[in-house]
């Protein structure tokens, strides 16, 4: 699922550089006209796993080891997500709206009765990453303090998880008696992922919302 996702979203993205190319005569980023910027965003998008595109995420998150989830949770996004916001200006602000409101909804239904951390976790990425999208129109400054607070929460609890070996809610619940400071750790990070205020996930929300 993840190759053939990211090597059709890589193909879309050689296509709109092609069209671009062909109707401005430059390759720069810049340059791109539509319907080549939306079609790039749009792929980018597919990269980055969010809804309705997402149907990759929870399940190579949930079949592959902790410290390769991290990886694809936190490293891997920083690409797309900075040519995205080259592309801030110029995106389609509709496109943009949908797929970030879908993703947001996704990623909050998504995660209820889950019981496994890693699609949890997918989901809570998928979430987070339509509130970035749907900023990134109006104030890409605030859109990249919204991805560095996901990458550090996200690191957080990917490295916390890693420590104690737990992929189940169930595991947490019995690691308290071994580890209870980082299980407090865990639970409070994952509040925090949630955007429960005054956690450190609630204030990029609020600042999306004010704006």
């Amino acid at each position: 699922k993840y190759f053939l996702t990211q090597a059709s979203a890589s193909a879309i993205i050689l296509f709109s550089s092609l069209i671009s190319a062909w109707k401005t005569g430059e390759w720069g980023i810049l340059s791109l006209l539509d319907p080549s910027t939306t079609t790039l965003s749009i792929a980018l998008m597919m990269k980055l796993g969010l809804a309705p595109m997402h149907f990759w995420m929870p399940e190579v998150l949930q079949g592959i080891p902790l410290s390769t989830g991290l990886v694809l949770s936190t490293w891997q996004k920083i690409a797309p997500m900075s040519l995205l916001f080259q592309l801030s200006e110029m995106l389609n602000i509709y496109v943009v709206t949908i797929i970030g409101l879908t993703s947001i909804l996704v990623g909050g239904w998504g995660g209820i009765s889950q019981t496994q951390l890693r699609k949890i976790l997918a989901f809570s990425s998928i979430g987070h990453l339509g509130w970035m999208v749907i900023i990134l129109k109006f104030s890409p400054q605030l859109m990249i303090f919204n991805f560095i607070i996901y990458i550090i929460m996200t690191a957080t609890m990917f490295l916390s998880l890693m420590t104690i070996n737990a992929t189940k809610m169930s595991e947490i619940s019995i690691s308290w008696s071994k580890s209870p400071v980082l299980t407090a750790t865990i639970m409070l990070t994952l509040l925090s992922l949630a955007g429960l205020p005054p956690l450190t996930g609630f204030s990029p929300k609020l600042l999306i919302i004010l704006e």
